[in-house]
């Protein structure tokens, strides 16, 4: 991909040519024939990376409005859903293990990518669309007018050349470069996750006859393909994603809540106590036997968590990591892509049109903070309390999953893409469902602490299968989270009833101080 020479003034300049930077760009140019924008990437070519897995919003979003259905079909793999697998002590081998997913195949499409090679895809259309590509070249400076040009200096080989534009669009990713910059950046101390990874070879395929017939009723339990989903091996406070890859690698890591988990200071490289960890699990034990890591792709990374406490301003809006990253568990990352860069690009063609900024600035920067703390607390705030419990994990996916589909999911198939500018629990309406789900989050991890307490964790994860049927965007989803709250109710009235009132034993904001003891360095 060779670049056009890089002119001095632009309409809009792209920090980041990934994912987030090179759809942003793709829709800007859709709503506004004929833009200047230039692309600033700071790889002469994007490697693989995290965020691999899409769900049913990112899915609608690369498909319906990238438009790059057939080229998914083509160059990746069609996900099946999410699988989970879980053990206590008792639990020996893989066909002993307690599973939780789907029975069938899926309804909607998903895909596991090889970002190194969508990533490109989506920037090469971005560049045949009309955006002006400037790569490797790295951002030095950025001043920020508002309601002006904006101005950026950017370095490419030994040349330094001052860009101005009207708008910024900051897809730097992790690096976040306008965040850190003017001080928006925030560490969500709450959460405080540390992750591990590689990619694997000679990993066992999950629907293999010699697994089928060492496990022959676990095989015969599910009638849909376990091995394209995204399978997770979990432990107390831990996690581990399987994401088959295209060609026969498997992207394999961990995360875990460092409040939780002490993870092995000795034994190795990263790559080596990775494997150690995992083949400590009889799941992964099970799968890893044979596998080898890829010794030049392995990765750390402490401290996940982070927002931004600006999202917009007159003359720049953040997009993707740039904006904030909460947990790689359920992928959410891909599906906050998909609404920050819609909304990015409906706040700059809306800017173009002559329309009034000051109130349409501030509703993005509410719609969008309160998005992104309501996703946290409703989902994520402590679930590695309770993620490693069968029970309680097929208890809160049934209800995440179900309400995912009815409240989120449904819109862009009702609406249409205009359903990617309004942010997850953003509108009054979406506020019910926000407390529901922040109050039976927070109930099973107060259950979870109480069972830490008195040595009960684990005791329904051995031999133990909850297979969903799937959920269809239709009047029976209803009815299945019916069943899941009554089956909430129960636990409440068996078990639950003992924490009711009481101070929780062993709570997250008590041991963070311990985590904060764990060490930085890998």
């Amino acid at each position: 991909m060779n670049p056009k020479p890089c002119d001095d003034v632009y309409d809009v300049v792209v920090i980041g040519g990934a994912l987030s930077g090179a759809a942003t760009a793709t829709l800007l140019l859709r709503q506004n024939p004929g833009l200047r924008i230039l692309i600033v990437e700071k790889s002469a070519q994007l490697t693989r990376r995290v965020g691999e897995a899409t769900v049913e919003i990112s899915a609608f979003f690369m498909g319906r409005v990238l438009g790059l259905t057939h080229y998914l079909n083509e160059s990746h793999l069609v996900k099946q859903g999410l699988r989970f697998w879980f053990k206590n002590d008792e639990v020996k081998s893989l066909g002993e293990a307690s599973e939780l997913g789907g029975r069938y195949q899926v309804r909607l499409p998903s895909y596991q990518l090889d970002r190194a090679t969508f990533d490109e895809e989506v920037l090469r259309r971005a560049c045949a669309a009309g955006a002006t590509l400037l790569r490797p070249a790295t951002i030095s400076h950025v001043e920020l007018a508002p309601g002006g040009e904006q101005t950026v200096t950017v370095r490419h080989g030994e040349a330094t050349q001052t860009v101005r534009a009207r708008w910024i669009v900051d897809a730097s990713g992790m690096a976040a470069v306008l965040a850190r910059k003017n001080g928006w950046w925030r560490q969500n101390t709450e959460h405080p996750t540390t992750a591990t990874w590689s990619r694997w070879k000679g990993v066992k395929d999950w629907d293999s006859r010699e697994l089928a017939e060492r496990y022959p009723e676990w095989a015969s339990a599910c009638h849909g393909i376990r091995n394209t989903a995204t399978n997770h091996v979990i432990g107390d406070g831990w996690w581990s994603w399987w994401i088959p890859l295209k060609g026969g690698d498997v992207s394999v890591g961990v995360v875990f809540d460092q409040r939780l988990v002490e993870w092995p200071r000795e034994g190795g490289t990263v790559g080596e106590r990775l494997k150690q960890f995992l083949l400590q699990h009889p799941v992964g034990r099970e799968m890893l036997a044979d596998a080898t890591f890829d010794e030049e792709d392995v990765h750390w990374r402490k401290n996940l968590a982070y927002f931004s406490t600006t999202f917009a301003g007159d003359g720049f809006v953040l997009v993707g990591d740039a904006a904030a990253f909460m947990d790689p568990f359920y992928s959410p990352g891909m599906d906050w892509i998909s609404f920050t860069c819609s909304a990015a690009a409906e706040l700059i063609t809306a800017a173009r049109r002559g329309e009034p900024m000051e109130e349409r600035i501030a509703r993005h920067n509410r719609d969008f903070a309160v998005s992104h703390r309501s996703w946290f607390e409703s989902v994520y705030k402590d679930k590695y309390e309770y993620m490693g419990e069968w029970d309680l994990m097929s208890l809160a996916f049934r209800l995440d999953l179900g309400l995912y589909y009815l409240g989120i999911v449904s819109q862009p198939f009702k609406l249409g893409e205009r359903a990617l500018l309004v942010p997850p629990f953003s509108v009054p309406a979406s506020r019910p469902v926000f407390h529901l789900m922040r109050a039976y989050n927070r109930r099973f991890a107060r259950i979870a602490r109480r069972r830490r307490a008195v040595g009960a964790l684990g005791k329904t994860n051995r031999g133990n299968r909850c297979l969903i049927p799937g959920f269809t965007l239709s009047g029976s989803d209803s009815t299945r989270l019916i069943g899941a709250l009554a089956k909430w109710a129960w636990i409440e009235l068996t078990e639950g009833w003992r924490s009711w009132g009481q101070k929780s034993v062993g709570t997250t904001e008590e041991r963070s101080a311990k985590s904060a003891l764990l060490t930085t360095e890998p």
